[in-house]
């Protein structure tokens, strides 16, 4: 059990590492036009809603943390920000297992929604530069829309698949 843990632990921190390494490539010589998903979040609640016994908010923390650092944003924000979304989304994780994809992907979006609108507001409290709203809606709609394209690559690619209410209580019981 614990073994499995290490490995979707170390298989997460790879797959954020190569989204984040993918971000900072430099692909396009000239002005982009329009934002691109982040894919980091997308993947971040996939696994949240499938394995969240695999994801520790301490590598939660130090990979977005990270990320902040390389992709220059205001250190910690963002982190916070997703730190106490992605720990909303495990205590509700239980309740959220047995419903419909559908369901879920309106609950992602709407949490999303909601951490992009903190983020802004935050940044406007501590006066920090803030992106034009077109832009971050054109973010949060590419973000929401490849949600269900990330929950697929995860479930084919790595195998990432929600646990039983079964496998849940006896990993409630092992710890």
């Amino acid at each position: 059990m614990r073994k499995q843990i290490l490995v979707g632990t170390g298989l997460f921190v790879f797959c954020q590492v190569a989204i984040l390494f993918g971000r900072l490539l430099p692909l396009s010589t000239g002005n982009i036009g329009r934002p691109g998903p982040d894919l980091a979040l997308c993947l971040l609640f996939a696994w949240m809603l499938r394995r969240p016994d695999q994801l520790a908010a301490p590598v939660i923390a130090a990979l977005f943390l990270l990320e902040d650092i390389l992709l220059l944003r205001p250190l910690g924000l963002w982190t916070i920000v997703v730190l106490i979304a992605s720990e909303f989304a495990r205590t509700r994780e239980s309740r959220w297992r047995d419903q419909p994809f559908m369901v879920e992907w309106l609950r992602v979006s709407i949490l999303v929604g909601a951490m992009m609108l903190g983020y802004r507001v935050a940044q406007f409290i501590f006066l920090l530069p803030v992106p034009a709203l077109g832009n971050v809606t054109l973010q949060y709609i590419s973000t929401v829309g490849f949600y269900p394209v990330v929950v697929l690559a995860a479930r084919w690619l790595i195998g990432l698949r929600r646990i039983s209410a079964a496998e849940a209580e006896m990993m409630r019981y092992s710890r």
